[in-house]
């Protein structure tokens, strides 16, 4: 009876672009990444304005910037808050996401504390009333941005966050180096040559090994330490790392140890 293959076939970023419907969020990555760009360039804006002004560092009047009140100490976390947001950015729109969803929160709740201590020795970062407005406007724009596409129960069908990735839960397993990809390449030939019964009896060692792992990163860890241990071996001892020695034809009904799919006999 033929023998059915099922040998993992290597998905590279470029394999995994092309299978990947057009377009698809590109207009949910714009909006979030260019929605964190422009609320961190407003606030750089009323930050620099604010050291212009001459302020002081801990003034609880504070001096008026855009409308509203500023101190040292309030244009100094908009720089910090601004250059979280271009970092986000920069990263990728899935990070500008996520960073937007905590400090969204961040604004409403200092627009509650501030509320209260206006007038006060507390008041720390000179707010007024017109920047309690401003912190909640803020706020609720960066939860808007954060969770456009990504929270609801209706997203957008171009939203990469309604169409989970095939490859995500193999993005840390994929090869980093040329020598992981040689070694799956290696791999592969091994298990098929295994399967035809060519296999040499380093190859059929190996791939005994890897059969009594799960995850692809181990599969490969454990092919590339044997394959070492080979060349170690055969430089001490001046002969082939690879003896071309066929193995016996196994018994029918024999379940071989790395056949992980199907029942066929060989």
């Amino acid at each position: 009876m033929a023998q059915r293959l099922h040998l993992p076939h290597r998905r590279t970023a470029g394999t995994a672009r092309s299978e990947e419907p057009p377009h698809l969020g590109d207009r949910v990555y714009a909006v979030q990444r260019v929605g964190a760009v422009l609320v961190a360039l407003f606030l750089l804006v009323f930050a620099l304005l604010g050291f212009a002004s001459g302020q002081e560092f801990l003034s609880t009047p504070g001096e008026p910037v855009l409308g509203m009140s500023s101190n040292g100490l309030l244009s100094t976390l908009s720089v910090v808050v601004a250059l979280v947001l271009l970092a986000a950015a920069a990263h990728g729109p899935r990070t500008a996401s996520s960073v937007m969803l905590v400090l969204g929160p961040l604004f409403l709740l200092s627009a509650g504390v501030h509320a209260i201590v206006i007038g006060t020795r507390l008041n720390w970062l000179a707010f007024s009333f017109s920047n309690v407005i401003f912190s909640v406007i803020v706020g609720l724009l960066l939860l808007l941005l954060g969770a456009y596409g990504r929270i609801g129960g209706h997203l957008p069908p171009d939203s990469p966050y309604a169409h989970p990735s095939a490859d995500a839960d193999y993005a840390d397993e994929l090869p980093g180096t040329a020598e992981e990809a040689a070694a799956e390449d290696a791999m592969r030939e091994a298990e098929v040559a295994v399967v035809q019964h060519t296999a040499s009896a380093a190859q059929y060692a190996r791939v005994h090994a890897m059969a009594q792992l799960h995850t692809r990163a181990e599969r490969r860890r454990v092919w590339m330490e044997l394959e070492a241990a080979d060349e170690r071996r055969a430089r001490q001892d001046g002969g082939s790392t690879d003896p071309a020695v066929p193995l016996p034809h196994p018994r029918g009904g024999r379940r071989l140890p790395w056949h992980r799919i199907g029942t066929g006999r060989l």
